[in-house]
């Protein structure tokens, strides 16, 4: 993108055309020779700078059109764009518990088939600080907030049943979020509580916990997974090797829905992968960053490369004029 800031000054340039045309019309001429032979020296060749001998003044108009554009201020533009973006800050916290082995989430087991959905929901959130933590007896943060979205995932894809002591201590994770979300300054701050059970372990009462992250204005999503009923759960036979049962766990949907309700925040319950990725989907909706665009262009002057270039042809046509294309009365 180019543009000249004075582009009026550009009206001068008519002038060049117009001492051209003065210069052919009105030039100084050479006067008449007065000697015998002057027919004789009229037939002789014309030498390599007598035909040059306009050169100096092509220089001369050629500078003072340099110099005219360089009034004008020509600048190059280059385009760019500032992206301000306020961000939210996420905890994601992932029960780890040994009921999350069920396999009524096709076509794995339900910590799985929540990994999965968990990634796709961290690969959408470009501009938010995110972190992880897991639970089952104990609340162990696996990642702080972060921007690093690659270490998250990495962590991510580590994360797995037994790395815990058994056990489901949702008001320890809660309390454990928290605390990593109360000196946030984000505009948003929120967790993201996914769990297929009840607690049944820890120190902090879950309500307890909700209470604490609602004076901090942190919102807490509740997500309950499982389809419910009976469902296919694996055992180890020591003859039969793995051999599946049909088990009943149960899931204190309406403790997370108080949690979610006392936070500001909302239940959400997903009984298929299906249904679990459609909740991650209206969070991501709900939760978004607001970003705003700034555009702009950056202009670089031009006008000193013409303020050169017209030197370069005046001094060519000092020399010239002085030396080999010098003119006598």
């Amino acid at each position: 993108m180019t543009r000249l800031a004075y582009p009026w000054v550009m009206l001068a340039l008519v002038a060049v055309p117009a001492l051209v045309y003065l210069r052919v019309r009105w030039g100084a001429r050479v006067p008449s020779l007065r000697y015998s032979n002057v027919g004789e020296l009229a037939r002789l060749p014309r030498s390599l700078w007598a035909r040059l001998a306009w050169l100096p003044f092509a220089l001369r108009v050629a500078a003072i059109a340099c110099l005219l554009v360089a009034l004008a201020r020509p600048q190059r533009g280059a385009a760019g764009e500032e992206i301000r973006a306020e961000g939210v800050d996420i905890m994601l916290v992932i029960d780890v518990s040994s009921s999350m082995l069920a396999e009524d989430f096709r076509p794995n087991n339900r910590l799985h088939v929540a990994k999965e959905v968990v990634a796709d929901f961290i690969a959408r959130r470009d501009n938010d600080r995110l972190g992880m933590t897991v639970f089952a007896r104990h609340a162990i943060t696996k990642t702080p907030l972060t921007l690093d979205h690659d270490i998250l995932l990495t962590h991510l894809d580590d994360v797995d049943i037994g790395s815990v002591a058994d056990g489901t201590a949702i008001g320890n994770a809660i309390a454990s979020s928290v605390n990593r979300l109360k000196d946030s300054d984000a505009e948003s701050r929120i967790m993201i509580l996914l769990t297929d059970g009840e607690n049944t372990a820890g120190e902090v009462d879950p309500v307890t916990a909700a209470q604490v992250a609602r004076t901090f204005g942190i919102r807490v999503y509740t997500v309950g997974v499982g389809r419910g009923g009976l469902v296919p759960y694996p055992f180890h036979d020591p003859l039969y090797g793995t051999v599946y049962r049909e088990v009943e766990i149960p899931i204190d949907e309406e403790g997370l829905e108080q949690i979610a309700t006392l936070t500001g925040a909302q239940f959400f319950r997903a009984r298929d992968a299906e249904s679990l990725k459609a909740v991650y989907d209206e969070i991501d909706t709900l939760e978004r960053t607001e970003i705003e665009q700034i555009q702009y262009v950056r202009y670089t002057e031009l006008a000193p490369y013409f303020m050169l270039v017209a030197l370069a042809f005046l001094a060519a046509e000092t020399v010239l004029s002085r030396t080999r294309l010098a003119r006598f009365p």
